[in-house]
């Protein structure tokens, strides 16, 4: 069994530039200037843990996107998805969803370049699937990527773009070339990728503001992207976030970075990543500094998944800390789980929720991590949303058992990926695509 499969833990600024607006016209203005809105009126919000539900995926990761087909693309770390069997077990897959939470019709995006862990080398990169966004009909992804530490956790070190142009069918590199290829480590290069080993690994974990279906609620021609400022604590829970104008996400010249503020609510943008400043600041003490694998990684902690609530016009962020025991190792205790709203996507963030032990259901032993905020799944008064995650529950039992097959020695490749997806649902039940409802308190 490759060695990556015992490491299961994976690791959640639209404004009024200095200089002039590359794309300045009288709806982008109206639509860039700061008005509290929809934010100003939500007081709280509530889990509906009566609605909580589990689709039969086996993974961890479920960034979404909203497509132009009226279907959400999610990717799936670490796991066979929702392989009946599980024959293979995939370092990244893409999958596309149809209909509501409570009658979901899950398919295989075909074309997406998946990887089956069986046939990945071990001293590799290992790219993750992150930031997933569906755009005038186009497909983006920047997929992250591990340094080679060995006497300490492995960081965060890179981020890799992807594209598609025909609805997933067929990808190609930030360069426009294809097939992707999988740069190894004497391979990666800022030339190659969108970022790599930037100050303190900032924005190599990174996720995209979803607005909308192919991203139709979106009125400045931007996108905007989120990530932490490192891998460690003090900065992994400083959020940064960047944007580039639509038809130039490939071109890392044009990315802008979130300066801080210009005054009124409106946000600086510097196009120099040294000048970066946080747009929000999450509670320190939620990341984890040891393993329970050892070489394994860096949690992947306060990565946000923020979305556009166009029926009540407010930007609402979800995201999560990992509940770590006191030699810095994860999951030991429940996670840290809040809710902040905005009226643009810069922030400023005001929180509306807040759990300093996450456990849906009530669950005490409950280990949620990585939530999102679902982008269809958002009611048509916006008054309710979706919320998912995946439970890892079991993991810290499941990082002392160092027979991951069992005695019968499976032979092929397929006989393994069933008895260790087999093996990994028992440990941990919870590690699914978990949905609830969320209700918005409005006043």
């Amino acid at each position: 069994m490759p060695q990556r499969r015992d490491f299961l833990i994976r690791a959640l600024a639209m404004g009024l530039a200095a200089q002039a607006l590359p794309t300045a016209s009288t709806r982008a203005l109206a639509a860039l200037r700061p008005s509290e809105g929809g934010a100003a009126s939500v007081r709280s919000l509530w889990r509906r843990d009566e609605t909580i539900l589990r689709l039969p995926s086996l993974g961890d990761g479920y960034k979404m996107t909203w497509g132009a087909d009226d279907r959400q693309l999610v990717v799936v770390n670490d796991g066979p998805g929702w392989l009946d069997p599980p024959t293979k077990f995939f370092k990244r897959s893409l999958w596309s969803i149809g209909g509501g939470p409570t009658d979901a019709i899950v398919t295989q995006r075909d074309g997406y370049p998946h990887v089956d862990e069986a046939g990945e080398p071990e001293d590799a990169p290992h790219y993750h699937g992150h930031g997933l966004l569906a755009v005038g009909g186009r497909i983006y992804q920047f997929l992250s990527a591990l340094d080679q530490a060995a006497e300490r956790p492995r960081r965060w070190t890179a981020a890799k773009l992807i594209q598609s142009d025909d609805g997933g069918r067929s990808w190609r590199n930030q360069d426009g070339t294809s097939p992707v290829r999988w740069e190894g480590w004497k391979e990666q290069s800022r030339e190659r990728l969108a970022f790599f080993n930037e100050p303190n690994g900032c924005f190599s974990l990174l996720s995209i503001l979803q607005m909308g279906q192919d991203y139709r609620a979106n009125r400045d021609g931007y996108i905007y992207v989120y990530g932490p400022n490192g891998n460690i604590d003090g900065l992994m829970n400083e959020l940064m976030m960047f944007r580039v104008p639509i038809d130039r996400i490939p071109n890392r010249d044009a990315y802008e970075f979130f300066g801080g503020w210009a005054g009124h609510g409106v946000a600086r943008w510097v196009a120099n990543i040294a000048g970066r400043k946080p747009v929000h600041v999450f509670p320190r003490g939620w990341v984890n500094r040891s393993n329970l694998f050892p070489g394994d990684i860096v949690v992947e902690t306060w990565l946000p998944s923020v979305v556009y609530n166009e029926p009540l016009d407010l930007y609402m962020m979800v995201s999560a800390g990992t509940g770590c025991a006191p030699d810095g190792t994860e999951f030991a205790k429940p996670g840290y789980l809040g809710f902040w709203v905005s009226a643009t996507p810069w922030g400023p963030w005001r929180q509306v929720h807040e759990e300093a032990a996450w456990t849906p259901g009530g669950d005490p032993v409950a280990r949620a991590y990585s939530p999102q905020i679902a982008p269809k799944w958002i009611a048509p008064d916006g008054k309710s949303f979706w919320l998912v995650w995946a439970d890892l529950k079991g993991i810290r039992e499941f990082s002392g058992n160092t027979d991951r097959t069992g005695n019968a020695g499976p032979v092929t490749p397929e006989e393994t990926a069933i008895a260790e997806s087999d093996l990994m649902r028992r440990a941990m039940p919870g590690y699914s695509f978990n949905a609830q409802r969320v209700d918005l308190d409005i006043g």
